[in-house]
Parts: structure tokens; sequence; C-alpha cells
């Protein structure tokens, strides 16, 4: 009998709905059956991942009838990896970014609606931050920070 190696604690692993930041993030939940890369302003691509889906608040129901359709095509779950791109900082690191959690949040919180609600505690928070926020969502995003200094640039 062999023993199985646990998994690093940042992968997540146990949850089928995991949430994590940037592309370290992304590579810390990479064994995910798909990866929503979500980047509300567009300002980083996607990382390379096998099942990389890039989505926007406005692709929650999209994304939820894609995990759906997946789901009954394999007849099992599918571990689905909703990660915010963040932002750049000018010292090269993450900053955090409210649009893109805010947009994660609004898939998070639509695969719940679904019934795909087995979320690591990051993914809860971040569907929680959505769900108390929906109704001031379109005001958030356009007045952060990120999104004031896009149009600065």
């Amino acid at each position: 009998m062999s023993a199985t190696v646990p998994s690093h604690p940042s992968a997540q692993a146990s949850y089928q709905v995991r949430f994590d930041w940037g592309t370290a993030g992304a590579a810390a939940l990479a064994d995910a059956d798909l990866l929503v890369w979500v980047d509300q302003l567009g300002a980083q691509s996607a990382p390379a991942h096998p099942g990389v889906e890039t989505a926007l608040v406005d692709d929650a129901e999209r994304i939820g009838d894609l995990v759906l359709r997946r789901q009954e095509e394999r007849g099992d779950r599918v571990s689905i990896a909703v990660v915010a791109a963040g932002e750049p900082g000018e010292s090269g690191a993450l900053r955090f970014a409210v649009e893109d959690l805010l947009a994660a949040g609004a898939i998070i919180d639509r695969l719940a609606d679904l019934g795909i609600d087995h979320c690591s505690p990051e993914a809860a928070a971040a569907g929680a931050a959505y769900g108390g926020l929906r109704n001031a969502t379109r005001h958030l995003i356009s007045a952060s920070v990120t999104s004031r200094l896009a149009r600065l640039a």
C-alpha cells in the first residue's frame, strides 16, 4: 500500500470551489479541472492551464452553465479554481483589486446558487463579499482605485 502525499494547504484540494489571487494563486490551484481567470479590467493575460476560462462579473451565469455541462459530461464533480488577477503594483508586488474580488465573488455566488457550494474558506469569503455588495457592484467597480488609475493611463 502506498502512502498518499497530502497536497499543500494552498492548493485547497479538499474543496470543489477554490479561490486565490494572481499567477501565484493560479499555480497553487493548478490541479483544478477548470481555472477561471477573473480580470475585470483586462490588465493581465490568463496563465496557461488546460481548462482556463477568462471571465468578468457579467460572465457568472456562463461560467455556472459551463461547470454544470462539464459535470454532466464527466458524470462527476469538476473542481473549479476561481483566480482574481489583481493588479501589478509599482514594486512588482500584486495589489488588491476590488473589481476582481467582486467579479470572482459573482462567479462563486452563481456556482453556489446552482448547488456547487463545497467552497474553500477563501472562496466562501469572496462569494460573501459579492453577495453583500451585489447591488453596489457596478458603482464599486467603476469607483475602485484600479479603475480610476486605468482611466488616468
